[in-house]
């Protein structure tokens, strides 16, 4: 009977010794890092990720959220994720062009898209995962697209016409296409950091810039900028993604486990962009501070028809066969403009 006992105990000893590797083992941490305010929709879903992801792994996974550049600045980010420093980042779609897959800058393309409908036929079809593919090659894991919203343009002095924007020097994200927008209209373009647009804005170093009105309030521009257009003329998102080598590495219960948290996050991203941006919308015209234009369906077709010559500027660089394929996608005719 003493021998059954102290087998017993030497089993139990033995599946304690085994077991207390699981228990010491640290969990997976992820530095989460993003250029935008916490109440924003990239802010609250990187946010969702976060809980989401601890929650379905059971605590395996530990993600650190950086956010409004505390950590990693606009030109700096995707940088610090190929060397590793960061596991993910959800950049807008305009810094690919700059890494090297200028496909992405399709996205950048004003007036490709006339809703959200149109939009989700690529972003969630084939075409989008085609493009989050090609990011492989630069030791970035693409995971999903997440919303933010379609863009409108602000500045100093009132925007109702294509022609109210020659001279005007706007601020632009690094991307050929945009610099190509605004050129279209006019204007002149101007690269700047998201986190330095305020302070440009406030002492002239800019006249105008274009944004989802989420990142527009949040960044308090409409202390700066005495008038907004909703032009809704170009679509702004980001795009999930990872250190390839962090995210290949990963076991794979627990890579199935986050990839189910992204689902469940992309979901909620895309809900809450269009909440996010209306509600910011009222905040805007509640402050006073900004008079809010609605072009009518004339003036809005004035921007298009002048706006719309990107497209065909920008073939060579994106890839014809990629902008007929979303026209054909979302049923989108250039020609009957």
């Amino acid at each position: 009977m003493m021998n059954c006992f102290f087998r017993s105990l030497l089993a139990a000893a033995m599946a304690a010794t085994f077991a207390l590797p699981a228990f010491a083992q640290a969990p997976i941490v992820i530095m989460f890092s993003h250029v935008v305010a916490t109440d924003t929709p990239k802010g609250h879903a990187a946010e969702f990720f976060k809980k989401k992801a601890e929650e379905l792994t059971h605590g395996r996974v530990k993600v650190e959220v950086y956010a409004n550049s505390t950590l990693y600045k606009d030109k700096e980010e995707t940088e610090a994720l190929q060397l590793g420093a960061v596991q993910m980042l959800a950049p807008s779609l305009a810094k690919f062009g700059p890494m090297g897959v200028r496909e992405f800058e399709v996205f950048d393309l004003p007036y490709l898209f006339d809703n959200y409908d149109d939009l989700h036929k690529v972003t969630q079809g084939p075409i989008g995962r085609m493009l989050l593919d090609k990011l492989d090659a630069k030791g970035v894991k693409g995971l999903a697209y997440w919303d933010n919203g379609f863009k409108s343009f602000s500045a100093n002095t009132p925007l109702k016409t294509p022609a109210d924007f020659k001279g005007l020097k706007m601020r632009i994200q690094s991307s050929r296409v945009l610099e190509s927008q605004m050129r279209s209209l006019g204007s002149v373009p101007q690269v700047l950091a998201f986190s330095k647009v305020y302070q440009a804005l406030q002492t002239g170093v800019v006249d105008g810039t274009e944004n989802p009105i989420s990142n527009f309030y949040t960044q308090n521009m409409h202390e700066v900028q005495k008038y907004l257009t909703l032009t809704e003329h170009g679509y702004l998102g980001y795009a999930v993604i990872a250190n390839k080598k962090f995210w290949d590495g990963l076991p794979t219960d627990i890579r199935r486990q986050l990839d189910e948290a992204l689902q469940q996050t992309t979901e909620f991203a895309n809900q809450i962009a269009k909440m996010e941006n209306d509600k910011a919308l009222e905040n805007v015209r509640k402050s006073g501070k900004t008079q809010i234009y609605t072009p009518t369906a004339a003036e809005r077709l004035a921007f298009k028809k002048v706006m719309i010559k990107t497209h065909a500027d920008m073939e060579s660089r994106i890839g014809k066969d990629l902008i007929q394929s979303i026209y054909k996608e979302t049923g989108f005719d250039p020609g009957k403009l």
